[in-house]
């Protein structure tokens, strides 16, 4: 339930959706933190306090001093120093009667009326800690200490009685502790010792942990808000436009993208940016390509196939036999046309997806050359007396990069398409050389009629052939698969007539290593 409910969110809202929760459980351990913090805090000067009423019974005890208000106030004057670290002590006799305060020592009686709201009443002992929480509305004062009296009152009568009792007040600016302890002396109950210290420490401790814990949480928050910013600007942003760019062209919609923005970027989007719209124009290539060829195709074949029609049609009423071994010759020549232009097209096809699988490398031309050239003249020698020969410059290690049976195939196709112009006893020859700046070029050289063109770049067009003598014997396909090979390479090819004698002129560049 909640993966699914992920999984509809956008990026954003799950970042911020994480974030919350994350901060929710962080704001709970810190909430139980900020309770636990000042029991902890009371505790420690509880126990300050209940060490100092212990010491100070011992002293009374040692001194044999009787709970009586003279002799009290001798000892208080005679170990006041006992008692500097806290704000107030006094003492009660068992009936709960006053019978010394600190306060007023030195004859100078102060008012101390303050109304509460809240005593927290912690009872200590060495093996537990029991809390209890009163809300009571308790006036306390030098006049009467009917408040006191009464948690006096509690205190004797409760089952913890004997045990030191702890007690906290919270006013305007003060935050006091208070701790309360019976006297006994052979096993009977004299009188009470409470102690009270301002213990503002303990409320300015844990106020500076809640605005240390606010102040970092609206830090967290400004920080998870400007990450949000950045994040939606400069990278969700971004990739909403590139899915729409997708879309755009998934749907050959005219509306404008905004992908060249994107492309100015030099980080990781920018990169990404350009490599999709460069698939994009890729594939778009290709498929105009494809969309190209086979209309091309169908153009070639309508041809031949308008000619097969005509002559099965003439074929049926023809008597002479002549006539009719003509027109079987015209109808088997347009279905050798027709197989011929399947089969070279099946073949691009083939090409086109090897292409996609095999890796460019670096290799040296010259053995490969050499290969194609042997066989060619194994087959041709014989055949019609053609001689086909290899030279070069005299260098070593024509290197380029390229796929070797690629590489092949050019020089094959080359090589076929000079000796489909030459004639008997007439040379073809395969060039090799290197420029100063390490360029490498292949010629193919003949000794046929050379171009009648005089744009030669038309002659690497898909189906043209300009051979009025052997019309239908070639598919025109042979020079385009070379052009589209050599645009593979990254290379250039021209045609041209030769200089020194009559013949065509075939010669690739191929860029430096």
């Amino acid at each position: 339930m909640f993966s699914n409910f992920l999984k509809n969110l956008s990026i954003l809202k799950k970042f911020l959706f994480i974030n919350l929760i994350f901060f929710t459980i962080i704001g709970l351990f810190t909430f139980i933190y900020l309770k636990n913090v000042q029991p902890n805090l009371i505790k420690k000067k509880s126990s300050n306090h209940i060490e100092v009423i212990n010491n100070t019974i011992d002293n009374l005890k040692r001194l044999n001093v009787k709970f009586v208000e003279k002799d009290i106030r001798k000892f208080l004057f005679s170990t006041r120093f006992l008692f500097q670290n806290l704000d107030r002590v006094i003492f009660f006799d068992n009936k709960l009667n006053l019978i010394g305060d600190t306060d007023t020592l030195d004859l100078d009686p102060r008012s101390f009326s303050q109304r509460l709201d809240t005593i927290e009443l912690e009872v200590l002992d060495s093996t537990k800690t029991k809390k209890i929480i009163e809300k009571k509305n308790i006036d306390i004062g030098n006049e009467n200490n009917l408040s006191l009296n009464d948690v006096l009152s509690s205190y004797a009568s409760s089952k913890n009685f004997g045990i030191p009792l702890t007690f906290t007040e919270e006013e305007f600016n003060k935050f006091k502790l208070t701790t309360i302890k019976n006297v006994m002396k052979n096993g009977e109950n004299i009188g009470y010792l409470v102690i009270t210290e301002n213990a503002n420490d303990i409320k300015a401790a844990i106020d500076e942990r809640k605005t240390f814990v606010i102040r970092t949480a609206i830090a967290v928050g400004i920080v998870i808000l400007i990450f949000s910013f950045v994040l939606n600007r400069y990278f969700l942003k971004p990739i909403k436009n590139l899915v729409s760019y997708t879309k755009i062209i998934k749907n050959k919609d005219t509306k404008k993208t905004n992908i060249d923005t994107l492309k100015l970027r030099n980080d990781e989007l920018g990169l990404l940016s350009n490599s999709l719209d460069d698939m994009t124009l890729e594939l778009q290539k290709r498929i105009s390509h494809a969309e190209n060829f086979s209309t091309d195709l169908v153009h070639e074949i309508r041809n031949p196939l308008a000619s097969l029609k005509s002559a099965s049609e003439i074929l049926h009423d023809a008597k002479d036999s002549e006539q009719r071994l003509k027109l079987i010759n015209i109808l088997s020549h347009d279905v050798q046309r027709i197989e011929r232009l399947i089969t070279d097209y099946s073949q691009m096809l083939k090409d086109e997806v090897a292409l996609s699988k095999e890796r460019i490398k670096k290799l040296d031309i010259e053995p490969i050359i050499k290969s194609v050239v042997d066989d060619f003249n194994s087959i041709y020698k014989l055949k019609r007396r053609i001689n086909i020969s290899y030279k070069n410059d005299g260098k070593n290690n024509y290197f380029i990069y390229g796929i070797e049976n690629r590489i092949e195939q050019i020089v094959a196709n080359l090589l076929d398409n000079a000796i489909s112009f030459s004639g008997d006893n007439q040379d073809v020859t395969v060039q090799v050389s290197k420029s100063h700046d390490e360029k490498v070029y292949i010629k193919v050289l003949d000794e046929g009629q050379g171009f009648k063109e005089k744009d030669t770049n038309k002659i690497f067009k898909r189906f043209y052939s300009n051979r009025p003598d052997k019309f239908g014997q070639h598919s025109g396909l042979g020079l385009n698969i070379v052009k589209n090979l050599v645009d593979l390479h990254n290379a250039t090819i021209k045609a041209s007539n030769r200089q020194d004698k009559k013949g065509a002129s075939m010669e690739i560049e191929f860029p430096k290593v």
